[in-house]
């Protein structure tokens, strides 16, 4: 068991929340019971997740995706208030990290992918914010689109949507999950075989094809699902807490 005081204490250390401009606010979003043994893991603070947190008897829930995102509806009404009666009714912690967990050098999103993938990092995509937390590497050895493909389709579990940019074997690869199909350019202007994002935009097919790289969405949920998971494993470690990870499916 751990105060949340100095469960986030130490999360806050570890990913720096403050060196991000971000959308939302990162840590304790809606505070629960003061002592944490029970930690549930996911990428976003649905509904569905929620219910299942409660029926783990969970003190506290960690997202990647969690509220009170910049511009939206401050008002407590609908889903919104389903959620937050959940969460305050069984006095559950509820905890997100956004930017800060796509950028970890280690547990972030992007470097879990790379491991998943097989993937050697070599460097980050200038241009994704400040700090940037795009990345880029290589492939042990260059493989065609359609074996690639095929491998991502087997680690991710899903088909990937590919739109091919050039018929060159693929070397040199650039990433950054979730919604970054906007650093197409970045990526081509650093001469990478294979951009690859969660989501996919109309410009972007037309932006892959004339800019000479491919593009890979492998999707938004897909690639997110690996830096909340490593965090929650990393905290049951240093703690000696019980973590469950939940997966909700999210086919997007």
């Amino acid at each position: 068991m751990i105060t949340r005081t100095e469960f986030l204490a130490y999360i806050n250390t570890l990913l720096e929340p403050e060196r991000f401009n971000d959308y939302c606010p990162n840590g304790l979003q809606v505070e629960g019971r003061e002592d944490i043994s029970t930690l549930v893991t996911g990428v976003t603070a649905s509904e569905a997740l929620l219910k299942e947190a409660v029926d783990r008897n969970a003190d506290a829930v960690i997202v990647h995706h969690g509220y009170f995102w910049r511009g939206e509806d401050a008002r407590i009404i609908g889903m919104k208030q389903r959620r937050l009666k959940l969460l305050l009714e069984n006095e559950v912690n509820l905890i997100a990290y956004h930017l800060p967990l796509d950028a970890h050098p280690n547990l972030g999103n992007n470097a879990q992918l790379a491991a998943l993938l097989g993937i050697e990092v070599d460097g980050r995509i200038s241009g994704m914010g400040d700090p940037a937390i795009g990345l880029c590497g290589s492939l042990p050895e260059p493989v065609s689109l359609a074996a690639f493909t095929s491998h991502v389709r087997q680690q991710l579990k899903r088909d990937p949507l590919v739109i091919q940019g050039h018929e060159r074997q693929i070397n040199t690869v650039g990433w950054c999950t979730g919604a970054a199909q906007g650093y197409l350019a970045q990526a081509a202007e650093l001469g990478l075989d294979l951009y690859i994002s969660g989501e996919i935009s109309e410009p972007t097919v037309h932006m892959a094809r004339e800019l000479g790289i491919n593009y890979m969405a492998a999707g938004h949920h897909a690639t997110e699902r690996y830096g909340v998971k490593a965090l929650g494993e990393r905290l049951a470690e240093q703690f000696g807490i019980t973590h469950h990870f939940i997966d909700i499916d999210n086919p997007v």
